[in-house]
């Protein structure tokens, strides 16, 4: 029989890339650490983590002993919350969600689901998708609405198969601009064309995305100032510091003197959605919510265009 606790070690180590450090954020000695590794690899017959002077990492058989160990852990915190709903007639419900898509989404949603499901202890936490989708895996939170450009979800190490993707809307970018800029007139924009222009950065990520677009149209972007909040970015493109990349749903509360152009394609967009992991039992609550989610995407798509900012476009919801 495999220990519980032991999954819990070798998902600490594989979160931490190293035995000191999961045995610092388990409050237990290396060596122990080392010893539950060591007794659950004889339990499997099998190698579940390779060593070296650089750390540990997982083996395929580690893979998937990390993805039950997720599993196990989401099951048991699932199950702890429907005892307390037995005791208490609460159901708990922890949403993740990064800045600009809670703003966006939650405050219609939020009220449905309330009416709906009154008995709901809800509790919203803050965080970029990186942090919150290995929560999602782990139980720590029911779902989480995050964000992805165009590569893969940054679900973090381990296993991602038992995560549940459901899109809600795509999210192109648009340069911001002074209304007085010699492009601000343009309805479509080539990103070649910026190559001259100073850059205003309102995510890192977003500065990441910027360069990559930037190589492949022949030029280095030149970033003048690197913020975390994109209205913040605005208002310095609106002093005069640069033009900015600026995702559609954070166009919204308008900047006055700016102008927002969408870029020719291929545009540079995130793709917004749900995260969640399946359950066994009945999570109409979860349900509820994610269509609430995806009621107010929808609302917002058919947001008229005179209350965005001037070629600005609203951003398309998608299907499943």
């Amino acid at each position: 029989m495999i220990d519980v606790q032991r999954l819990r070690v070798l998902r600490a180590v594989a979160d931490h890339g190293s035995f000191s450090k999961a045995a610092a954020a388990l409050h237990l000695t290396p060596s122990a650490v080392s010893q539950h590794v060591a007794v659950l690899e004889r339990s499997l017959g099998a190698q579940v983590v390779a060593r070296s002077t650089r750390g540990v990492t997982l083996t395929q058989a580690g893979q998937i002993m990390v993805g039950a160990a997720e599993s196990v852990a989401a099951e048991l915190e699932q199950a702890k919350q429907r005892v307390e709903q037995l005791s208490t007639g609460r159901v708990q419900l922890t949403v993740a969600t990064f800045t600009s898509g809670g703003r966006h989404l939650l405050p219609r949603a939020l009220p449905r689901l309330m009416a709906i499901h009154p008995r709901t202890q809800l509790h919203v936490r803050e965080g970029e998708p990186e942090d919150t989708l290995p929560l999602v895996r782990q139980g720590a939170v029911d779902l989480a609405l995050a964000y992805h450009f165009d590569g893969p979800l940054p679900v973090g190490p381990g296993p991602s198969a038992s995560l549940q993707w459901t899109s809600l809307l795509e999210d192109p970018l648009h340069v911001v601009m002074p209304e007085e800029h010699r492009l601000a007139d343009r309805e479509l924009l080539d990103i070649a064309e910026l190559a001259a222009e100073p850059w205003v950065v309102g995510c890192l990520k977003t500065e990441a995305y910027l360069r990559r677009y930037a190589e492949r149209a022949g030029f280095e972007p030149e970033v003048r100032a690197t913020t975390t909040d994109y209205f913040f970015a605005r208002s310095l493109v609106a002093a005069g510091m640069g033009i900015s990349l600026i995702p559609s749903i954070a166009l919204v509360p308008t900047v006055p003197g700016l102008r927002a152009v969408p870029i020719e394609p291929p545009t540079p967009t995130r793709h917004i959605g749900v995260a969640t992991i399946g359950r066994r039992h009945d999570r109409s609550h979860v349900t509820t919510f994610i269509e609430a989610l995806r009621e107010q995407a929808t609302y917002q798509s058919e947001i008229p265009e005179q209350r965005l900012p001037a070629a600005a476009q609203p951003p398309a919801v998608l299907r499943d």
